[in-house]
C-alpha cells in the first residue's frame, strides 16, 4: 500500500528533475558561449549548430573532470580553456569521454620532475600522470593561456597533453592511437612519421624538434600544429596533414568536421 502511494511522488520528482535539468544544461552552454567566442578561435570558426554542440561537449567535460589549483587560483576561464583543449581533438566523436582522466592539476607556471613550481629546474609545461598520478594531468596555467592567445606561435600545451590521453586509450602511449587510426593506415602513418622525423633531425622541417623525441611526442606535437596552424601545415606538409585529418576526422584548414 505504501509503495503504491509513493510511486506518484517519485514520478513527480523525476519529471521535475528532468525538466529542470534540460534548461539548466542549456543555460550552462549559453554561459560558455561568450568565453569560447572571445578566447577559442576553433570555436569561432564553427557554424552555429556546431558551436552549440561544442559548448555542450565542453560543459559535459567540466562536469566529468575536476580542475585543482596548486599555488594558483583556478578561474572559470582556465576551466573552459582546459575543456576546450579536451574537446578539440575528439570533436568528430560526439559523446567521447576521457575515462582515463579524473582531474587536472593546474600550476601557475612551469614545474619540475618532482612537481615543484619553485626553483631553477622548472622546465615542464604539462604532463599526463602515471603510476601514483595515473588519471591526472598536470598543466602550467601560463602555457594553457598562451596556447589560446592571439600571439600563439602554433603551440598548444593543453591540446598536446590531451592528444597523449587519446593515444593512451588503447593502453599504450606510442603515437599509434588504435581508437583513431584504422589498421590499414598504420603503415602509411609510420612511413610519414619517420620520414618527417628524419627531416626534423637534419634541420629541414619547421616542426618543433621535440617531435623527433619519439613516436608519441611526434603525434602530440604535430597535432598542435594541425589544430593551431592548419593552413600552414596543409601547405608545407600535405601528406602529414592528410594523415592527421583522416585520424581526427577533421579538416581544420577547410573548417570541416565529420562526426562519427
Amino acid at each position: 500500500m505504501y509503495l503504491y502511494a509513493l510511486i506518484p511522488v517519485a514520478v513527480v520528482i523525476f519529471l521535475f528533475w528532468w525538466f529542470w535539468r534540460k534548461p539548466s544544461a542549456r543555460r550552462a552552454q549559453s554561459d560558455l558561449g561568450p568565453i569560447l567566442s572571445e578566447h577559442v578561435k576553433y570555436y569561432r570558426l564553427l557554424p552555429p549548430d556546431e558551436q552549440r554542440r561544442f559548448a555542450g561537449e565542453v560543459a559535459a567535460f567540466m562536469q566529468h573532470v575536476t580542475v585543482e589549483g596548486v599555488g594558483t587560483e583556478v578561474e572559470q576561464l582556465d576551466r573552459v580553456l582546459i575543456a576546450a583543449s579536451a574537446v578539440i581533438p575528439i570533436f568528430a566523436f560526439p559523446g567521447w569521454k576521457y575515462n582515463n582522466l579524473t582531474n587536472v592539476i593546474l600550476y601557475p607556471d612551469t614545474f619540475d620532475e618532482k612537481y615543484q613550481y619553485e626553483g631553477s629546474r622548472r622546465n615542464i609545461l604539462g604532463m599526463v600522470g602515471s603510476g601514483p598520478l595515473n588519471g591526472q594531468m598536470l598543466l602550467s596555467r601560463s602555457a594553457l593561456r598562451n596556447g589560446f592567445s592571439a600571439e600563439n606561435d602554433g603551440a598548444n600545451t593543453a591540446i598536446h597533453e590531451f592528444v597523449h590521453l587519446v593515444d593512451k586509450t588503447d593502453g599504450t602511449v606510442d603515437g599509434m592511437p588504435q581508437t583513431l587510426l584504422h589498421h590499414q593506415y598504420s603503415v602509411p602513418w609510420l612511413k610519414v612519421m619517420h620520414a618527417e622525423i628524419k627531416r626534423i633531425e637534419t634541420g629541414h622541417s619547421d616542426i618543433n624538434p621535440y617531435a623527433a623525441m619519439n613516436e608519441s611526442e611526434f603525434l602530440a606535437v604535430t597535432a598542435e600544429y594541425f589544430f593551431e596552424r592548419p593552413e600552414r601545415m596543409q601547405e608545407h606538409h600535405p601528406e602529414l596533414y592528410a594523415m592527421l585529418s583522416r585520424m581526427f576526422q577533421q579538416d581544420p584548414a577547410g573548417q570541416q568536421v565529420t562526426a562519427s
